[in-house]
């Protein structure tokens, strides 16, 4: 019998090529849906204005397993956001949940009894760029969905690395320095 899957964190940050706003910074929590988890995810199924949360489907009727929420970082403001969200990056973190089962990451024979909640950033700014690069959009929420669960799922990055790393590791967007963001 395989060992249960109470609650497991992760996240991955891929960042955006330049001129574009195409960062993807997901929040993955894993766990059984008997436990802390599941209720999280059942709780979700009331929408909260502007922070609109829906399932990771690969198509209409093909929802993904194990059962992915998506819930979004920013209050969605217009449509275009929400065409972003429930496209693009639905399709990326679909795909990317999937391959996650089968590449071993989640274990295929678990898939019906965890759920993921997966918090999604798409930069504000993206929506309104006429130039903005979906492909990349699509691979960099890809590349972290699966990061993000492959970490979750190793318990990564370990104590022992944090605590080795803690002076030496600093905030991408922040000097504790200087007090400068970036």
């Amino acid at each position: 019998m395989a060992k249960k899957i109470l609650f497991r964190a992760g996240e991955a940050t891929v960042f955006a090529s330049d001129g574009q706003y195409t960062d993807a910074m997901p929040e993955i929590l894993i766990g059984d849906v008997g436990g802390p988890v599941g209720h999280a995810f059942a709780n979700m199924m009331a929408q909260s204005k502007g922070h609109t949360c829906m399932f990771a489907v690969r198509a209409c009727n093909y929802m993904v397993r194990p059962p992915t929420m998506m819930a979004t970082k920013v209050t969605i403001k217009d449509e275009a956001y929400v065409n972003l969200f429930g496209g693009v990056v639905q399709s990326a973190v679909a795909d990317a949940i999937v391959d996650c089962v089968k590449e071993r990451i989640i274990p295929a024979a678990q898939v019906n009894d965890l759920c993921i909640l997966a918090l999604i950033w798409i930069d504000p700014r993206a929506p309104k760029d006429p130039n903005l690069d979906k492909d990349e959009l699509f691979r960099n929420n890809y590349e972290a969905t699966t990061l993000a669960v492959r970490r979750a799922m190793k318990g990564e990055p370990a104590i022992k690395e944090l605590l080795a790393t803690r002076r030496k590791v600093k905030h991408d967007m922040f000097d504790q320095s200087t007090g400068q963001w970036y």
